[in-house]
């Protein structure tokens, strides 16, 4: 090639590096590329980070409320077991007045019996104690006494006992003198005769007995 062909070639080359036609799809591609944002594109572990966040969050929202539920809970639970409480005692209370009035009702009972049932076991003593009961028919005289074995029978049954007998320790809780005698046979404090007989129950006395007793010294 000559001097001449060699120059035209090195003028189109020229040409064409600075022609900004020639050069128009790489300058384009290369703003392009420039213009490729990089950092648009979330970091995997930033977005973790804000999801744990974010479940953290939520956990403790959820932990608020249920504390505040439970809170509820407890006042609620309280109330009720205050109320349970004050019924049972008011239960207890009610119980406790309807027994002790059935006990003092049947007590009243008891003594009413009682007082209906001396008398006559008290006029039967009396005629037992006297001279014209060892003349009374013997067969009368032994149906009368098994009456008065079923009075007695009946009061037991129901608590109640007779007591006051010759012989028996005089005891100022029990038994109520009437006369003291000194040529009484017997030790001194001892019940020489009874004119009427006690009754007691296991607690208390309903009636005391009345009797004659060896002289105290």
């Amino acid at each position: 090639m000559d001097f001449f062909s060699r120059s035209l070639n090195l003028e189109a080359s020229s040409y064409l590096w600075y022609n900004p036609a020639a050069m128009g799809d790489d300058t384009q591609n290369e703003r392009a590329a420039d213009d490729v944002n990089f950092e648009s594109e979330e970091d995997p572990s930033r977005l973790e980070d804000e999801a744990e966040l974010g479940d953290i969050g939520v956990a403790k929202a959820k932990l608020k409320k249920l504390r505040e539920e439970l809170e509820k809970c407890k006042k609620e639970r309280a109330e009720y077991l205050d109320g349970w409480q004050r019924c049972k005692a008011d239960s207890i209370n009610a119980r406790k007045d309807t027994e002790a009035r059935a006990t003092r009702l049947s007590e009243a009972l008891r003594e009413e019996l009682v007082h209906d049932t001396i008398p006559a076991l008290d006029s039967f003593d009396m005629a037992a104690g006297s001279d014209e009961w060892t003349h009374v028919d013997e067969n009368w005289r032994d149906g009368m006494e098994n009456v008065r074995n079923l009075l007695l029978e009946a009061l037991r049954r129901h608590g109640i006992a007779r007591y006051g007998k010759i012989g028996d320790r005089y005891d100022s809780a029990l038994h109520e003198v009437l006369a003291e005698l000194d040529d009484a046979p017997g030790e001194s404090g001892s019940i020489v005769r009874v004119l009427r007989h006690g009754y007691k129950t296991a607690d208390r006395v309903l009636r005391p007995a009345h009797v004659f007793v060896k002289k105290l010294l």
